[in-house]
């Protein structure tokens, strides 16, 4: 994982270079977002941000904004130059730099979608996603890694659906008519599926590598808007803002 971390960095080092973003200081806040900051009042409230689970950390870089999905958050004050110094030995310290890297190449205009949608928007966002994959792919089997509620509820009817997640809360449940599975099942389930669709968290809690496969991915979320510009990754993002 070391070394995407460190491709991230040199991409987004090359991204800036030429600019004096770099020089000075430069303010970048991060701070765990509350629910309704983070995704207003939707009518559900199943989603790990409602459980208090999981917090949207947003940097503010220039007044553009980034976010990223972290079990482990806090606030944070300091220049760009800092938080790519910074050692990514935590989820909070990665979710730092990813939400930086999310604002910075958002004010740098080459990403869009950094701030999570709002109220009905999820499901809207699922409902589109469950259209995308029909119509590219017809009804394959999806591994479904990190359990969005509204992705589940969309895809279970159209496709052969296994979703992987890491809240012990959510494990050996059945949502929706599809049973969530413990990561112990991983490796299994990535084999099984025709495609992966997989949550940005995994950029933010280390565990990205394992859904780095040759066979059709698809990341979702904004947490992994600027890693997915800068690796040229598959993302499916319709309702951020």
């Amino acid at each position: 994982m070391d070394d995407l971390y460190e491709e991230l960095r040199q991409r987004l080092l090359n991204s800036i270079n030429g600019s004096d973003l770099l020089a000075g200081r430069v303010q970048v806040k991060a701070r765990g977002l509350t629910v309704e900051e983070a995704i207003g009042n939707p009518e559900a409230d199943d989603f790990p941000l409602q459980k208090g689970k999981e917090k949207l950390m947003q940097a503010d870089f220039r007044g553009a904004l980034g976010q990223a999905f972290t079990d482990r958050y806090g606030d944070f004050e300091g220049t760009l130059d800092e938080v790519l110094e910074m050692r990514l030995n935590s989820n909070y310290r990665r979710a730092i730099f990813i939400a930086t890297l999310n604002a910075v190449l958002r004010h740098l205009k080459l990403v869009e979608k950094t701030v999570h949608c709002r109220d009905q928007e999820p499901a809207l966002c699922a409902t589109e996603l469950c259209s995308h994959l029909r119509m590219e792919y017809g009804r394959i089997k999806i591994a479904q890694v990190g359990f969005q509620p509204r992705i589940v509820e969309a895809l279970g009817p159209d496709f052969t659906l296994r979703v992987v997640d890491l809240d012990p809360d959510n494990i050996g449940i059945t949502r929706f008519n599809t049973p969530i599975e413990g990561p112990g099942a991983t490796e299994g389930l990535i084999s099984w599926a025709d495609l992966l669709l997989v949550t940005g968290t995994t950029l933010v809690n280390g565990t990205i590598d394992q859904f780095i496969k040759d066979k059709p991915t698809f990341f979702y979320g904004t947490t992994i808007a600027g890693a997915a510009y800068l690796m040229g990754w598959n993302r499916f993002c319709a309702c951020g803002k």
